[in-house]
């Protein structure tokens, strides 16, 4: 079975926040890094020169690298606008002089208007580790009533896609590592998972080990004021979503006097470490599988599944990745479907209330013995393409998230927080606990335990929190907008399903954005859309 682009192209913009038990690396053979006549332009400016004052060249977009996913070349808009693309030269070390460039991959279409044109709107779609380069195009309609006084413009941060994308285990080796158990239950199986986990930041170092400590956050906010200066825009007008929300509020504590219009959706709480965002995703996992079985319930027997309640039809869910676990099943070719597979599946499909439908239909065909489809929804997360390649979505995840996270676990001491998080969901509690370990072995020391996101003098910032949001969840909001700062912060509320508002189609929140971004009007702080 086909892997729907749609469902990947979500599931990249859904920019999973979370570190998975087990995280995935581009095969070194699928970079494709900026050759050609794109990158000309790039190579133009040298690391002795004045970075702010290079002049890019824009050209035709090509198809996405392997390790952007893959793909056809994006397509024009409507009204035949089409996506132009470019690289950008940025240090590699932000303090270290004359230390080197690398190559940051850009992605635009111009303004409608050129008359009323405010500057460029710069998108970062979270993950961290999607390829906004990918990503924008695929959401371009979306986002194309922006347009009428913006040039919509992305980029694959460092690390990620084209931008010297990080590098780890081959696709092969991928195939095996998403097969290990990921909530190992005996001492084996913990041997197994510790190993793997050590073997995979070995073979990240290996690879990637040079540019490993220069994917962090605090970079990456600082390659936006250097693009903000090359686009020629006095402020920065950005729209961040997931763990872009997150970069923003870096960019927002680093830069407040650069700060243009901005909007956060799907709100990473800047509070919370690494355990306590694991943890409050399984939370909001379970929130959004008690939201997909109730409807299932409601439905009665129009769902597919057993069950007359909620709790029944979660029963069945739990039944069977129990029995998943003791046998995987048929999925697609020679690849069988495991417990941790299937549980991955199920939380892919959790990213919006669209994909519901795929995800009923997938547990009733993985009940009768057909895995096919669940395993289908875990490799549009686990970035596999059909032809078996990985994007390096994954890699630049655990790279990215490692450099910033200080915090480090041993078996012993995940194990002893397992009992918490089962506590906060009996379908993902384990799976989101042992990711934990995600940088135990990593080679680099990670910068934060919290990132400071405080930006007085910053122009208002519309902070945009989802009531059924899986992997951001709600309280993140408020947290955000208050440690932003009082009146930069602008909380705003869409009561609804899925990762992020503004995709939803809500013309309520679509509004209140468009009302700002376009016109320069904030919406009122406290603000409900339904």
């Amino acid at each position: 079975m086909r892997t729907s682009p749609a469902l990947r192209a979500a599931a990249l913009a859904a920019a999973v926040t979370v570190l998975l038990p087990i995280t995935a690396c581009s095969e070194s053979g699928n970079k494709e890094g900026p050759d050609g006549p794109l990158a000309a332009n790039a190579a133009e400016a040298s690391s002795s020169g004045d970075l702010a004052s290079q002049k890019l060249t824009w050209k035709p977009c090509p198809a996405p690298s392997a390790a952007q996913g893959g793909g056809q070349a994006p397509t024009p808009l409507p009204g035949g606008t089409s996506w132009e693309c470019s690289f950008m030269r940025a240090p590699l070390d932000y303090a270290k002089s004359g230390g080197g460039t690398i190559e940051l991959a850009l992605i635009r279409a111009r303004a409608k208007s050129q008359d009323k044109r405010i500057g460029s709107l710069i998108f970062n779609f979270g993950g961290p580790g999607a390829s906004g380069v990918a990503t924008l195009p695929a959401f371009g309609s979306d986002y194309d009533k922006l347009r009428a006084r913006y040039d919509l413009v992305s980029f694959d941060p460092r690390g990620v896609g084209r931008s010297d994308g990080v590098e780890c285990e081959s696709d092969k080796q991928l195939d095996a590592r998403f097969e290990t158990d990921g909530t190992p239950d005996t001492s084996a199986e913990v041997d197994a998972f510790v190993k793997d986990t050590k073997t995979f930041a070995q073979a990240c170092e290996k690879n990637s080990g040079k540019q490993l400590p220069y994917v962090g956050t605090t970079d990456a906010a600082r390659d936006m004021d250097l693009m903000r200066q090359v686009l020629g825009d006095k402020k920065l007008y950005y729209f961040g979503i997931s763990y872009g929300t997150e970069l923003g509020g870096v960019y927002a504590h680093l830069f407040p006097k650069n700060v243009g219009r901005s909007v956060l959706d799907a709100v990473v709480d800047p509070t919370q470490d690494s355990e306590q965002s694991s943890l409050g995703q399984a939370k909001g996992f379970q929130l959004a599988l008690d939201n997909f079985t109730q409807d299932c319930a409601d439905r009665g027997d129009e769902c597919k599944l057993p069950g007359s309640s909620s709790k029944e039809v979660e029963q069945g869910i739990s039944e069977l990745l129990t029995k998943l676990e003791k046998k995987p099943i048929e999925g697609l070719g020679s690849r069988r479907l495991t417990e941790t597979l299937a549980t991955t599946g199920v939380a892919a499909a959790l990213y919006s209330k669209q994909t519901w439908s795929l995800l009923e239909q997938g547990l009733d065909e993985a009940d009768g013995g057909n895995g096919a489809l669940l395993l289908a929804l875990a490799d549009s997360l686990n970035g596999r393409s059909d032809n078996g390649q990985y994007d390096n979505s994954m890699a630049a995840n655990t790279a990215i998230n490692c450099a910033d996270s200080k915090q480090r676990f041993t078996a012993d001491q995940t194990e002893a927080k397992l009992p918490e998080f089962r506590s906060a969901s009996k379908i993902f509690g384990n799976y989101l606990g042992w990711s934990l370990m995600a940088c135990t072995g990593w080679p680099v020391q990670g910068a934060w335990n919290t990132p400071d996101v405080s930006a007085p003098g910053a122009a208002p910032i519309l902070v945009i929190g989802n009531t059924g949001d899986p992997a951001t969840p709600y309280e993140g909001a408020k947290a955000m907008a208050d440690a932003l700062g009082e009146s930069v912060g602008v909380k705003m509320t869409y009561e609804g399903q899925g990762h992020g508002a503004y995709n939803s189609g809500n013309a309520c929140v679509q509004k209140e954005v468009g009302g700002y971004l376009l016109d320069g009007k904030v919406p009122a702080a406290g603000t409900v859309c339904k």
